[in-house]
């Protein structure tokens, strides 16, 4: 293919060609008419002496021999162990004594998918799938976090200040006499198409919060104009419980569990789950519980309407939203 800023395309190189071929002109005067230099001038000349107008179009730019190529042999060690063992290219190289930069490019040459686009149990690709309308497939998890005591915790202050602050803020205690700080739950639900979320801070995660939460979060999608058909959850205690089911029955929706042991079946709200830790959660120091909680429904209200998803094309979820209560600022 022709590069973007290349003077020449092949039908301005056979010009120049036959100028200098047929009419005779001086390769000099060529160059300067056609503005390249006189060596492009004298090889499309002799490519067009030598082929014709077939010699015109591009050439491949591979090398007809590579002698510092890595060996054939050492090629397919470095695949035998890849799918064996499923390790990278630093572990690879040290293995075989080789370079990691060398291990990759095999690797790459090969297309071998990344190790973080495999199944860890089977070493398969993973499938990925996306529904086809916001509504057809909600996710929903619990993700446990541990409080913040007042002052901070080990993030912000030294250990030994972290410590006290625990002592400070909570008079209860584990059986072995540490303080005992305690942990919230968020539930999350997730829009499998929009990626839409909607979080709470809640305190358990037993079956009537669960079921309240997801009452709020079924009007949530439903004031944006998604219509859940269905909802696909683990294998918790609390969405196993009759009150869960009968929530769902009750509005119409269908309920899926992932199999045991299977989290990646649920993984669009996992990643929500990684990425509420790495951009709220633990995203800067906070002094307490009740600063981290304050923070929360900004960074949400952010993510569905400003921060852009790789997989919507750097677009925001609420882009595939269909019915927006109007426009966010």
């Amino acid at each position: 293919m022709t590069h973007a800023n290349a003077p020449l395309t092949p039908a301005g190189r056979l010009r120049l060609a036959r100028c200098v071929v047929d009419e005779r002109w001086p390769l000099r005067r060529a160059a300067e008419q056609f503005q390249v230099s006189v060596s492009t001038a004298q090889r499309w000349a002799s490519r067009y002496r030598a082929e014709g107008q077939a010699g015109m179009r591009d050439r491949s730019s591979r090398p007809h021999h590579s002698p510092r190529r890595t060996p054939t042999r050492t090629e397919r060690r470095v695949i035998k162990v890849r799918l064996a063992r499923r390790w990278g290219p630093a572990r690879i190289g040290y293995l075989l004594g080789l370079n990691p930069a060398t291990v990759h490019r095999v690797l790459t040459r090969y297309r071998l998918a990344r190790l973080a686009h495999l199944d860890r149990a089977t070493g398969r690709p993973i499938r990925r799938y996306e529904r086809a309308t916001p509504g057809e497939l909600i996710h929903v998890d619990i993700k446990k976090l541990g409080n913040i005591p007042d002052g901070g915790g080990h993030k912000v202050l030294d250990r030994a200040s972290a410590h006290r602050n625990k002592q400070a803020t909570t008079t209860a205690r584990y059986p072995h006499g540490k303080p005992r700080i305690g942990y919230h739950y968020l539930h999350n639900a997730v829009d499998d198409h929009s990626r839409l979320a909607y979080t709470e801070i809640l305190p358990d995660e037993k079956k009537d919060t669960a079921v309240a939460f997801w009452r709020r979060a079924h009007a949530f999608f439903t004031a944006h104009g998604i219509t859940v058909a269905r909802v696909l959850t683990d294998n918790g205690a609390c969405y196993r419980s009759r009150a869960w089911r009968e929530a769902l029955t009750t509005a119409g929706i269908t309920h899926k569990r992932t199999r045991p042991y299977r989290p990646q079946t649920n993984g669009k709200v996992e990643r929500f789950n990684r990425t509420l830790l790495d951009e709220w959660a633990y995203a800067r120091p906070y002094r307490s519980e009740t600063e981290r909680r304050a923070a929360l429904p900004h960074w949400l209200h952010t993510y569905n309407h400003h921060r852009g998803h790789t997989a919507l094309g750097g677009h925001p979820p609420t882009s595939r939203v269909p019915n927006l209560p109007g426009q966010y600022t």
